[in-house]
């Protein structure tokens, strides 16, 4: 029962909120006082941002948002960043408001757009305002759940052009993760949007309880646990506070039993066959303990369901089929025929030939014993489906990448990571604290768990005390990645002229971070010159110039480096040079690394001379591509045997005989081949011998203390070169977006797209947008680039108006898109096949016109237009050429492409998305074969793909 400060508290709310009052009603539960703090702004005419935790319950604002709009008559619009999370509040709202109030537009479906509340997309969003679309009218409120997206390098532009657009009059609800800047980005807001208050919550609605398992023991991470024990009678758990986390430490014990842990494998140094060299010194094998014991280990402790973070597809597919070769089920019969009906609806519609393509059995196998694995290579039925089950408590054990620690609300009483290690594209990195919170975040549920349980899995020489930073840190800033685009640049110039155009990208949270950064840097600046300034009276002599002798040694030690590089270089082109001359059926020999010994090319791989990639077949059967980086020094054909014909290198038994066949070649003796005596290069370079002589004949080099001189006046070159480069970073950061705009615009100008400021005579026969004198003039075909969204939108909009895809037939002229949409996960070996005739000579020409355009960008200083990408032109043509989901993914592979069916129907549905937008904007006959292509596309399991 209320106290009667609480019950008083409640009457002054409901008099002064009585909007709040009747919307809480509505709940069945109380607001925790970080939601009743933005609520009561926003229903004060305030706009709100709110950050904190996930499942904290930001949404509830948001959904206030929506019943406050409702209540006063007007219009109110949910975005989301993804598809998933739109489809999820459409039925949330659906079921609150019913489905004539509420509508749903995401580029895949339009459902209701007219209704006063609609959920979208925040890209739908962005291009009804460009559109100055009739649907913002009578707009009172835009929820932009999410909103710490604006970080993403691909998309975080949209939601800054969203915000900066918006009309005045709409009142803004943003909600975020806990970003450690909340401040610097609500001041933002209040720069573009009015008043704005900032609600911050660190604490989480279910403390959460950190632990470490080390071999088959589970200990807590801090020896100050954020909760009593469950089983404690009369103690509730509780948070961390500040303080109290500030002074938590590592569990003493956990430190010791992982020390002897460590001291136990080290005394096994050079222990024979059972061991490996890590980083220099022998260690033996170390084994984590196996997925399906940490599973039945998480059972027997009442903490399912969970989901462990895999960080690989491979490994997460992987991990379930560990867990059901075990024997592990974690299912009763009643679940199991409850998980069977929703399989049953979800994947229904899709066709009976691509089950077994998808894995299907296997899938709803794992899935019936309560395990899944959930990742983007799942089709978008699947993940629906495990998604489903998972929050109805049917699947215990997800297996999972860190995307679904972004993607809907999928929260578990147990997270569990593998590794702290990712592949982030490039390298494999650790992950940040931002990460680590964001993942284990994911741990209770909130109404059902009194507390959450992250574990993190030992693995030798993971230190305890690292762990525990991740776990204690707070620092996630929101940096933004607001850059500007061509499609972006002609709407702007076409709807606010260039000069406007320019204040508003001034206004961007980009160059909001960037001004401020300025204050930094030159404080920085400042104290590189004050250095500078003592180190040049150390140095000072009246017997000459020290800091121009430093400045000669620094030059020498330059010009010494670049010769290097360049003695490098012209080794590797020696090398690519002797790659490029191999053939099919030659011996060489590999120098070093895991390949090292005799390997016969199988093909040669020259698509690119700069780095020819031979496929070859090693002595030990292993068959792949080897570059340049493999050869130091030129390679050559020791020997040559006869490659059978049609040859498959991913045939076992093809490879075995082939390799017996190169184990028997008489090869010659290369010990002591290509071993060329070299000159140094710079023993012959006259610029660096002119230098040497200056070195010599300046009078400091006489001085008898001339080193000690020196090195002061090195120190001091370092400060001056430091303060220098300062300067130049504060003079890029100032006005670095209108700079970028202004050079996008030359581009376009060069082009035809916009008309020059200054530009007294236009065509006759030239369609101009704008309506005043002094308003730059957006051409016809600029329109046209206006309504195209792709990152290489000036490259579709040339070829378009080149003609380039005049004449195709749909398959043909979806095999040429895809190569504008596509992007391979990682870099390929060689150059992907693709269909020849048309499609061939469609991306010859897109090359063309790819080359002209990355030298007119060069010319302006600019590089927007991304490169083609092959790797998915054989699998679009296939697929619209009506060829079954089997041929189409084994084509894609032969053709040096994998992909899997969430892959598929993902690059399915962008090049949807692009031949849509081609059926609307291009003229015809391509507009009509578009809308064939889509027709064509949209078949199957694309076309049950209606998910995030």
């Amino acid at each position: 029962m209320s106290s009667p400060a609480e019950r008083y508290a409640a009457a002054r709310r409901r008099t002064a909120h009585p909007t709040l009052s009747d919307f809480t009603a509505e709940l069945g539960f109380s607001l925790d006082p970080f939601q009743v703090e933005a609520c009561e702004a926003l229903d004060e005419g305030s706009g709100v941002l709110v950050c904190a935790p996930t499942g904290a319950g930001k949404t509830v604002v948001g959904e206030f948002a929506v019943h406050k709009a409702l209540a006063e008559g007007r219009k109110a619009f949910y975005t989301t960043p993804i598809k998933a999370l739109s489809n999820q509040k459409y039925a949330d709202l659906v079921e609150r408001y019913g489905p004539d109030t509420v509508g749903l537009l995401t580029g895949d479906n339009a459902v209701n757009g007219d209704a006063p509340v609609v959920v979208m997309t925040t890209e739908v969003l962005r291009n009804m305002l460009y559109a100055e679309s009739p649907a913002i009218e009578g707009l009172g409120y835009v929820v932009m759940d999410e909103v710490h997206y604006l970080a993403d390098r691909f998309r975080g532009a949209v939601w800054e052009e969203v915000i900066i657009h918006l009309p005045e009059w709409v009142t803004l609800v943003s909600l975020s993760a806990t970003v450690s800047n909340a401040e610097e980005f609500g001041e933002w807001l209040v720069t573009v949007r009015g008043h704005t208050k900032v609600v911050v919550s660190e604490v989480r609605p279910v403390p959460l309880w950190q632990h470490m398992l080390v071999g088959n023991r589970v200990f807590d991470l801090f020896s100050l646990r954020p909760a009593a024990h469950a089983g404690e009678q009369g103690d509730q758990p509780r948070e961390l506070s500040t303080r109290e986390r500030g002074a938590s430490v590592v569990d003493p014990e956990l430190v010791r039993y992982v020390r002897e842990q460590e001291r136990r494998i080290d005394s096994w140094h050079g222990g024979g066959g059972n061991s490996r060299r890590d980083n220099g010194a022998h260690r033996p094998r170390y084994r984590p303990p196996a997925r399906p014991d940490v599973i039945a280990r998480l059972d027997a402790a009442g903490l399912l369901p969970a989901i462990t973070f895999v960080f690989s597809r491979n490994g997460c597919d992987a991990a379930v089929h560990q867990c059901l070769l075990s024997g592990l089920r974690l299912t009763d019969e009643a679940e199991r025929a409850e998980i069977a009906e929703i399989i049953d609806r979800r994947t229904g519609s899709l066709p009976e030939e691509d089950l077994h393509v998808l894995g299907f059995w296997e899938w709803r196998e794992s899935l019936l014993a309560g395990l899944a694995a959930h990742h983007a290579g799942l089709v978008p039925a699947f993940k629906e489906t495990v998604e489903e089950c998972f929050v109805r408590g049917l699947v215990k054990a997800v297996f999972a990448t860190e995307t679904l620690a972004l993607g809907i609300n999928m929260p578990a009483r147990s997270v569990v990571l593998e590794r702290l290690v990712k592949w982030n594209g490039e390298a494999h990195v650790d992950i940040t604290p931002g990460e680590y919170t964001q993942l284990t975040g994911r741990a209770g549920r909130r109404g059902i768990d009194v507390e959450g349980h992250a574990v993190v899995i030992w693995a030798p020489g993971m230190d305890p005390s690292v762990v525990a930073g991740l776990a204690s840190t707070r620092t996630f800033p929101l940096r933004s990645s607001f850059r500007p685009s061509y499609n972006m640049a002609v709407n702007l110039v076409s709807s606010f002229g260039r000069a406007r155009a320019r204040e508003l990208l001034g206004s961007s949270f980009a160059q909001f971070q960037a001004d401020r950064s300025v204050v930094g840097l030159a404080r920085a600046a400042a104290r590189h010159e004050h250095e500078a300034e003592r180190f040049a009276a150390e140095m000072h002599s009246d017997r000459g110039d020290v800091g121009a002798y430093a400045q000669i040694r620094r030059e020498i030690a330059d010009r010494e480096k670049e010769l290097s590089r360049d003695s490098q270089a012209k080794r590797r082109m020696e090398a690519a040079d002797a790659l490029a001359a191999l053939r099919p059926g030659d011996v060489i020999r590999v120098p070093s690394g895991r390949r090292q010994g005799l390997a016969v090319v199988l093909d040669p791989g020259v698509t690119d001379l700069a780095d020819p990639r031979p496929l070859v077949l090693t002595e030990d059967k292993w068959a792949g591509r080897l570059g340049s980086v493999d050869f130091p020094t030129p390679v050559t054909a020791l020997a040559r045997v006869r490659v059978p014909k049609n040859f498959n290198h991913r045939s076992p038994h093809a490879r075995r005989d082939l390799a017996a066949t190169l184990r028997n070649a008489r090869v010659e003796n290369d010990l002591g081949a290509r071993r060329i005596k070299q000159r140094s290069a710079a023993a012959d370079d006259p610029v660096l011998a002119d230098l040497r002589q200056a070195l010599r004949n300046h009078p400091v080099h006489q001085l008898p203390d001339r080193e000690d001189r020196v090195r002061v006046a090195e120190r001091w070159l370092r400060a001056v070169h430091e303060a220098d480069a300062l300067q130049r970073k504060m003079a890029e950061r100032t006005g670095s977006l209108t700079r970028q705009f202004d050079a996008i615009c030359d581009v376009l100008e060069e082009l035809g797209y916009l008309v020059p400021e200054v530009a007294p005579l236009v065509p006759a026969d030239t369609e101009v947008l704008g309506a005043a004198d002094d308003v730059p003039l957006v051409t016809d075909e600029g329109r046209r680039l206006a309504r195209i969204w792709s990152e290489a939108d000036l490259l579709v909009a040339e070829c378009l108006r080149s003609g380039a895809w005049r004449g195709l037939t749909p398959a043909e002229l979806a095999a040429a898109a895809s190569t504008v949409v596509f992007e391979a996960r990682r870099d390929t070996p060689s150059l992907p096949a693709i269909p020849a005739g048309k499609v061939a000579a469609a991306v010859g020409e897109m090359r063309r016109i790819l080359s002209r355009l990355h030298d007119v960008e060069a010319h302006h200083g600019v590089r927007v237009t991304r490169d083609l990408d092959l790797g998915f032109a054989w699998a679009a043509y296939r697929w619209a050429d009506g060829q079954s989901l089997d041929r189409v993914l084994a084509g894609a592979e032969q053709a040096g492409t994998e992909l899997s069916g969430g892959d598929f129907v993902r690059w399915m549905r962008q090049l949807i998305d692009l031949l849509d937008q081609l059926a609307k904007v291009a003229e015809e006959p391509v507009a009509g074969v578009a809308r064939a292509a889509v027709g064509r596309v949209r078949r199957g399991v694309v076309a049950v793909a209606v998910g995030g």
